[in-house]
């Protein structure tokens, strides 16, 4: 199998080491940092640069950019692909994605399937990179027909020397509109917790509770401000769900309303349980 990934910072340089590692690819991996892409070649996670000519004679193409470059990458590179490669992203947002790539792999007559790895670290960068990223976790895919149950199996069996758990299947509003909620607003709200004046003060007094809360809030403030604005329309239903919730504990709060306080806790305990088990 030949694997040529684009973009090599924690997604890609991971899923490079991931092939690489796996023993039945030979990997080409390019990146806008040079010394990026001559130390991902040095270190040994790729075999060589990956150029256009290279593109079309791939199995497998893995786009591990953002949502807007990689629209901007296919445009540029669409009449290179060939029909052989199965070309697939890694952004966290699908509707810009799909709604660019779709029509183009039509035009030039490349296979391409929307996709999102559902694994990533408060880390960044290839130095971060780690071939067992994927290892166990689920990867969504969105592809441009879900009649095709060969293009389907065809990607799972591509995908699976990252060593992904699982696959899930869905359009592109379903992922947008599901992400809004299990990482999006996980990192607002993350990041918005730290911004208190008593942050500062949390050594000594902060145990798991703060690490779980605070991990996902040392993030890339460009692709994360890219992805929130992107999918602005989920993120607003969103903020103003949690929103509403925290304005009831206040209120309850406030009021020193102990019934109203204990019953929303309990409330949030129960439905944890419910999506999650015991």
């Amino acid at each position: 199998m030949k694997v040529g990934i684009i973009g090599l910072g924690l997604i890609g340089g991971s899923l490079a080491k991931a092939y690489q590692q796996s023993g039945v690819a030979e990997v080409w991996g390019y990146d806008t940092d040079e010394s990026i892409r001559e130390f991902a070649k040095i270190s040994g996670a790729i075999n060589g640069i990956l150029s256009k000519e290279i593109m079309s004679t791939c199995d497998l193409v893995l786009l591990a950019i953002s949502p807007k470059a990689t629209v901007s990458f296919i445009r540029k590179y669409a009449q290179f692909f060939g029909d052989k490669p199965m070309v697939v992203d890694c952004a966290g947002t699908k509707r810009v994605v799909c709604e660019g790539v779709f029509p183009l792999s039509e035009k030039y007559g490349f296979t391409f399937i929307g996709g999102h790895p559902m694994a990533g670290s408060h880390l960044s960068g290839f130095r971060n990179s780690r071939s067992n990223l994927f290892k166990g976790a689920p990867m969504v895919l969105v592809p441009p027909r879900f009649d095709d149950i060969l293009l389907l199996d065809k990607a799972k069996k591509l995908l699976s020397p990252a060593g992904f758990g699982s696959f899930s299947v869905c359009t592109a509003e379903a992922h947008d509109r599901t992400i809004a909620f299990t990482s999006q607003l996980a990192h607002v709200v993350s990041n918005a917790y730290v911004q208190s004046p008593n942050a500062a003060k949390h050594k000594g007094f902060s145990a798991g509770s703060y690490q779980d809360l605070t991990r996902v809030a040392w993030l890339n403030p460009d692709m994360w401000t890219e992805l929130f604005l992107e999918n602005s329309d989920n993120m607003l239903i969103e903020l103003d769900s949690i929103i509403g919730i925290l304005q009831k504990f206040r209120d309850g709060i406030a009021a020193g309303d102990a019934e109203g306080v204990r019953a929303l806790l309990d409330y949030g305990r129960k439905r944890k349980e419910e999506i999650d088990g015991k």
